[in-house]
């Protein structure tokens, strides 16, 4: 059965959003601690929302990743950091950490794919884009979950005023 409308889970439980929202502040600041620089947890969000699905959480984190300096040539390469030079040995360890935990159903995060991150991040950095990781992950089942508007970049209005604002995650 197809629905128009779907529930907006972020709306309809408040409280849950609002501790998924308390919880990724918590990991923004352990992975501003940790060395985590924007630019690197922009792209490893991107990636991750790429793969996912969610053209919302897309939006969202390319519009974050250009107000923390990044070009939008550099953007337009993330879902062929393979093959592009743009990226550093430290962003590609990070983008490949990301598909690790997009597809972490398939066998984890691989003893080879953590033995390669590891030797580029400290382990302060592997633990915080972890958890970047996670909470990427979760905000992109929501939003994926309840089919979230993109609208055309003219009639905003209909997005999320808490995620636009950039004060759910």
């Amino acid at each position: 059965m197809t629905h128009e409308h779907r529930v907006h889970l972020s709306r309809a439980a408040r409280p849950a959003y609002q501790a998924l929202s308390a919880f990724s502040q918590t990991v923004g600041e352990i992975s501003a601690a940790s060395g985590v620089d924007d630019r690197l947890k922009e792209l490893v969000q991107i990636h991750t929302s790429q793969l996912n699905g969610c053209a919302y959480c897309v939006r969202m984190h390319a519009d974050r990743a250009v107000r923390a300096g990044v070009s939008v040539d550099v953007i337009a390469q993330v879902p062929v950091w393979r093959d592009s030079g743009v990226f550093s040995e430290r962003e590609r360890a990070g983008l490949e950490l990301a598909e690790a935990f997009v597809f972490i159903h398939d066998d984890g995060v691989p003893d080879e794919v953590y033995d390669r991150v590891g030797g580029i991040l400290s382990e302060q950095e592997y633990v915080a884009l972890s958890w970047i990781l996670v909470s990427i992950n979760a905000f992109n089942r929501i939003a994926v979950a309840g089919r979230y508007d993109v609208p055309p970049r003219d009639d905003l209005a209909r997005e999320d005023a808490d995620a636009a604002a950039g004060t759910a995650w």
